[in-house]
């Protein structure tokens, strides 16, 4: 749209000056919610830039998501003062400068122009792109501003449009994903289908044990289904992923990446380790915490089974599969490997066939699938169980056999006890001393109930004093003394000895007095050393979320981790971390909401948090609303969010006047538009969009077909019921009038019958009386009407004379018209005969002798002619009929002949002798004409010698020919383009 001087009109006059940097940035923040690229940084001094003018059209062009009343605010915030100050870049030219501040005055146009508010000289300054006349300015600074504004609203207006495009397809592709019609459906089968071939085959068909992995490629092509959890979005089809081999969960490339990093960066922390960066720290899983070495951070793109890097997107495939088989091994290893095309998910059982006995070896090798190849006979283990007294007698099973579960008497270890107890265990120790006699004599075991020997007497041989320094060898009757030293023993403090005396039992606590420092070190007190000295300082330090102080008291600077709760609000929105306060990212909400149909029966898990943008699932079960309407159920339609569509059934309802019922679809709830609403004051005024109410119709009239008879009986058609009465059929009426040759011609009309008339087609009184005259078809021939009015019966003869012409068409003959009607075609031939010789000629020239005839005349004249031969010379007089007829003929005889060849020679002796006779004088001609030529040659040779000159074609004629020659040429090229 091209830009006016005369589309923005300022309320009031407001200072027009360049904005900062900072300012426009502040600007742009709050616009880029509207609108991107509305403020653009211009090559202005002072880091100024340009924000282009707007039409009353461009604030729909550049922000068409905002809505009518955020459109009516753009310009208060265009032209106000505390929005942005300055819309407008000032442009200047010339040696001139303006001393004061360009202030925008109000002009008496649409516009406003600038004039500068001090003295000074200005050759041109525009504001706001050309706003109105600029006094004592060029124009050519304006047109340029002009024209720069325009083309920056024209790039602006570009660039919105591309994002809107950007936009609209990007809706288009998410809606082109979420599609779940019946197509999509057959699609998504047939995809599946494909997956799974290798591996039915192999089950025959069975699929029981492809559940789990169905359900993931299930997600693949449900909306909503694959969420990164990182970021909780939507993973599309045609953006990078991971999958974890854990858990198996889907996330966007960059956001693993991403987590990755910033968990190693967590774990490897510069404040606590010293190898900050070193150390191969490994990352979880987001969802199930499986941890990967650092080198298993992904850096590329892979499908599922890790084939191809970068696999196409192929609409026939499963999403971010390569469609190879996929060939991982099986979890648990059994050397065979997966058979379905590369798949999200675990890989299903093995479904390969092998032949394995069961647990317990005793029953035959039999085939079996090699997922499930280990099975049991159910027949006794009969395995020797640990008590190796009793056989196992469970069913046959995989792995060792239980402990004996019999009990039996048996003694413990020492023999003096005997106790039932589990066969199982029959090792056990009783609680009482052992007390048999040391090989010393002197003293008894003081063991309890043990095995083997009891040992030598601990008193026999050489023993310390208590102290440890002596070493004395006295009976193990006799105790050992102290040996009086000091005890010296190192006390609880760690640091002090013991000062008593040697002798027996624990040393006492250390009651010196010390300077002690604090367990963090920053206070001193002298107190005794077995007390420990805890300062009243809480530690200030962040403990290892780097969030809370460790305010415990006396801290010696290991603080312990934290304790409290995290409490972040999870990316679900819904959940906050349970987990204890800690640094980076919280993981993601490990819950999971079912979103759910209007009913309940169907339904789709999704990650918490993407319940809000995922799109319920399609319920194939029945509404099961009660009907809103008077029916006693409703149409049978599939369960739905809103309000059910309107009802179709017939309504059913029994109609007051006539009893029958209604036929009209349910009208319970008619949607009426509201009328009588307010109607806007002006122009400025939005108008309202119109409402609708629901609201109960009555029924319809009644539109059952009942017989009824017109007024005139033509017919008996079928009327509604509401209108049901007597009724004009619209038809002529048709009863035959009085005169028996004309019918009614009014419209169908009630007629009144006489009951003595038994015609009922018959005209009664109400109908037209025939005022016409006879219309009868008159005898063929017959011109005339009927002198009588239009009558029944038959017409009188007709009377009158008719003029007509005799055969040979010269006398007129008057004859009566019933005569001429009434007549045959011979009685008609005499009426027209006028009795006179028929005057035409016949072929042959004579005229006719018979008498006024009809038709052609008869050939057979009998005049005599003159009939001679070909030479003329012989005449005869015959019929004329027959010389017609050529019946006689007549030929040249000898005489005529001979006269004939005489005649032939006397023209060609004639001819002969004129010409000799032509001969002689063209000779004489000759000879003359030489005669005369031959005196003139002599007169004249002298004077033709000297006075000879020669002609222009003589002098011209080698120059003329070239020229001729190029004229030709030139005419025939021209002559050949031409045509061309």
């Amino acid at each position: 749209m091209p830009l006016d001087s005369r589309s923005i009109s300022l309320p009031s006059p407001l200072p027009l000056r360049y904005i900062s940097k900072a300012r426009a940035q502040r600007g742009l923040a709050l616009w880029e919610r509207q609108g991107r690229d509305l403020f653009k940084p211009g090559p202005h001094p002072a880091e100024a830039v340009l924000i282009p003018p707007l039409t009353p059209a461009s604030p729909a062009v550049l922000f068409p998501r905002l809505g009518t009343t955020a459109l009516t605010l753009l310009p208060l915030f265009f032209f106000s003062s505390t929005g942005m100050e300055a819309s407008w870049r000032q442009v200047a030219s010339g040696r001139g400068r303006a001393r004061g501040r360009a202030t925008a005055v109000p002009s008496p146009g649409n516009g406003v122009h600038l004039r500068g508010a001090g003295g000074g000289r200005e050759k041109g300054s525009v504001g706001a792109a050309g706003l109105g006349p600029i006094p004592g300015g060029a124009a050519t600074p304006a047109a340029a501003a002009e024209l720069m504004s325009q083309k920056k609203f024209e790039e602006i207006k570009k660039a919105n449009q591309a994002a809107a495009k950007k936009l609209v397809e990007e809706h288009l592709n998410s809606s082109s994903e979420e599609e779940g019609d019946e197509d999509f459906e057959g699609k998504r089968g047939k995809i599946v289908a494909n997956t799974f071939i290798t591996y039915t085959t192999q089950t025959d068909g069975d699929v029981r044990e492809l559940e789990r992995t169905k359900q993931y490629v299930n997600e693949a092509f449900q909306a909503g289904a694959m969420t990164c959890l990182i970021c909780i979005a939507s993973v599309k089809r045609n953006q990078a992923v991971w999958s974890c081999s854990g858990c198996f969960c889907i996330f966007h490339m960059p956001c693993i990446q991403k987590w990755a990093k910033d968990s190693q960066f967590l774990v490897s922390s510069p404040l606590t380790d010293d190898d900050f960066g070193k150390r191969d720290y490994p990352w979880p899983c987001p969802k199930c915490r499986f941890e990967y070495k650092r080198s298993d951070t992904p850096s590329r793109y892979y499908c599922y089974c890790g084939k191809v890097e970068d696999p196409p997107l192929d609409p026939w495939l499963v999403p971010h599969s390569c469609g190879q088989v996929c060939e991982r091994d099986f979890k648990p290893p059994c050397g065979h490997k997966c058979l379905l095309l590369c798949h999200p998910g675990p890989c299903p059982p093995c479904p390969k066939m092998v032949t394995t006995t069961c647990y317990c070896k005793k029953a035959k090798p039999i085939p079996r699938r090699c997922s499930a190849k280990e099975w049991s006979c159910h027949l006794p283990c009969g395995r020797k169980l640990l008590c190796g007294q009793h056989k196992c007698e469970n069913p046959c099973h995989a792995g060792s056999c239980p402990p004996c579960p019999r009990v039996s008497r048996q003694k413990c270890v020492c023999g003096k006890q005997v106790a039932e107890r589990s066969c199982a265990s029959p090792l056990w120790h009783c609680d009482q001393v052992c007390g048999k006699t040391l090989p010393c004599g002197n003293h008894t075991c003081e063991q309890v109930c043990h095995v083997g020997a009891c040992g030598e007497c601990p008193r026999s041989g050489k023993r310390f004093c208590p102290c440890q320094k002596s070493k004395f060898s006295l009976p193990c009757t006799e105790d050992v003394p102290t040996c009086g030293d000091s005890c010296d023993k190192v006390l609880e403090c760690g640091i002090h000895r013991c000062s008593q005396r040697c002798h027996r039992g624990p040393c006492e606590t250390c009651r010196q007095e010390v300077e002690k420092h604090c367990r963090c070190g920053k206070h001193t007190k002298r107190m005794p050393c077995h007390k420990p000295y805890l300062c009243e300082t809480k530690c200030v330090k962040l403990r290892d979320c780097q969030k809370h102080q460790c305010r415990r008291k006396c801290c010696p600077g290991n603080c312990p981790p934290c304790d409290q709760n995290c409490g972040r609000t999870l990316g679900c929105r819904n959940h906050k971390c349970p987990s204890v306060c800690h640094r980076g990212s919280c993981y993601p909400c490990p819950e999971t909401v079912d979103v759910k149909c209007n009913c309940g029966n169907t339904k789709v898990t999704v990650p918490c948090g993407r319940e809000r943008t995922t799109r319920p699932p399609k319920c194939k079960e029945q509404c099961s609303r009660p009907p809103t309407c008077h029916h006693t159920s409703q149409e049978k339609h599939r369960c739905h969010f809103g309000s059910c569509p309107p009802c179709h059934q017939p309504c059913r309802k029994v109609l007051e006047k006539c009893g029958h019922l209604c036929p009209a679809p349910c009208h319970d709830q008619a949607l009426i538009k509201q009328t009588g609403r307010h109607q806007p004051s002006g122009p400025w005024e939005q108008p309202s969009e119109p409402a609708f109410i629901q609201t109960a119709l009555p029924c319809p009239p009644c539109q059952v077909p009942i017989p009824m008879e017109c007024l005139g009986k033509h017919e008996v058609s079928p009327l509604p019921c509401h209108t049901v009465g007597p009724y004009s059929c619209r038809r002529v009426c048709g009863r035959t009038l009085d005169c028996q040759n004309h019918t009614c011609i009014k419209e169908c009309h009630k007629v009144t019958e006489i009951d003595s008339c038994t015609d009922k087609n018959k005209a009664g009184p109400e109908c037209l009386q025939c005022e016409e005259g006879c219309s009868k078809s008159r005898p063929p021939g017959c011109p005339h009407p009927c002198v009588l009015p239009c009558h029944p019966g038959e017409c009188p003869p007709c009377v009158q004379m008719l003029r007509v012409k005799c055969h040979c068409k010269i006398t007129s003959l008057y004859v009566e018209c019933r005569k001429i009607t009434t007549a045959d075609v011979n009685e008609k031939n005499l009426l027209s005969c006028c009795k006179n010789q028929c005057p035409k000629e016949l072929p042959c020239g004579h005229r006719c002798k018979e008498m006024c005839h009809p038709g052609e005349c008869p050939f057979n004249c009998n005049q005599k002619v003159k009939l001679r031969c070909p030479c003329k010379r012989i005449k005869k007089e015959l019929q004329c009929n027959k010389v017609r007829e050529n019946q006689i003929s007549i030929e040249c005889d000898i005489t005529c002949k001979e006269m004939k060849r005489k005649a032939s020679e006397i023209k060609e002796a004639e001819a002969k002798a004129a010409l000799e006779e032509e001969k002689r004088r063209q000779q004489a001609e000759l000879e003359a004409f030489e005669n005369r030529l031959k005196g003139r040659r002599k007169k004249n040779r002298k004077r033709d010698e000297v006075a000879v000159e020669l002609t222009l074609w003589q002098k011209y004629k080698y120059y003329l020919f070239p020229v001729c020659a190029v004229v030709v040429l030139v005419f025939a090229w021209y002559i050949a383009h031409g045509v061309d």
